[in-house]
């Protein structure tokens, strides 16, 4: 591959990956912090909103974090293809596989998270890494990108990870990927979606919900899952107090 044609593809998933972020963060921060931020008040995590300085952090660290997810993106979709396990034909693997790859991905991708997840917040790792995502106590919709430049490539590596194991079709992969940023940030929305009673509903209480998440950025330690609480049950770190908080916010009770 030529220099010009990887810098045309870099460029171009550049382009896709910063509009996805400021039409996604930007109509839910529009949405959720002005036209509905009294009718939603009740149902924040945290009373007070953050401040400017914070929202213009996120976004900076968040613009730096796009240029790497865009490098990563373009060596594993375009100069590492022929390598990969990507293909394009939608019924290559019959179409029960093409539609199974989905939850598939999801589960790979949420231990994959709770994993790295953990292991950043090591004392050590977590003043190297992981401290300037947590610098957001308080998260808002733009702070979903928010990543030290090592963080954005550790965050990225899931692309390589589905890509080198697991037979996926490539708009498959890019689709999910599109629902993991909708995911992220609805996690630091810091107003639950979700409705009363959802933690201890037979499907819900497996949720990694917006409430667990924002409990996560505000003690900085527990609820360590991004899609599911699978591993935060199985491992034994989920807050305590989540379900109480789950319900004052909800106003179950």
């Amino acid at each position: 591959m030529q220099w010009g044609e990887f810098s045309y593809r870099w460029f171009r998933i550049t382009e896709l990956t910063t509009t996805r972020y400021f039409v996604i963060a930007g109509l839910a921060f529009f949405v959720f912090y002005f036209l509905l931020k009294k009718s939603m008040a009740k149902r924040r995590m945290q009373a007070k909103f953050p401040k400017f300085r914070d929202y213009s952090r996120d976004i900076s660290y968040s613009l730096l974090t796009i240029l790497i997810f865009a490098t990563i993106a373009t060596l594993v979709f375009i100069v590492f293809q022929p390598f990969t396990n990507l293909y394009w034909e939608k019924d290559k693997y019959g179409m029960i596989y093409y539609y199974l790859c989905f939850p598939l991905m999801l589960l790979i991708h949420d231990a994959y998270f709770y994993g790295m997840h953990r292991l950043m917040h090591h004392p050590k790792l977590f003043r190297l890494v992981h401290k300037v995502h947590h610098k957001s106590t308080n998260p808002s919709p733009w702070t979903a990108y928010a990543f030290h430049p090592l963080e954005a490539v550790i965050e990225a590596g899931i692309i390589p990870v589905i890509a080198f194991t697991l037979p996926v079709q490539q708009s498959s992969l890019g689709l999910f990927l599109l629902f993991q940023f909708f995911y992220n940030v609805y996690g630091h929305l810091g107003v639950e979606l979700f409705p009363k009673n959802f933690q201890r509903h037979w499907f819900g209480r497996w949720v990694s919900t917006g409430t667990a998440h924002n409990q996560h950025h505000e003690h900085f330690h527990g609820n360590y899952g991004l899609y599911t609480l699978i591993w935060d049950r199985l491992f034994g770190t989920l807050r305590k107090d989540y379900d109480a908080k789950y319900e004052r916010v909800t106003g179950s009770k």
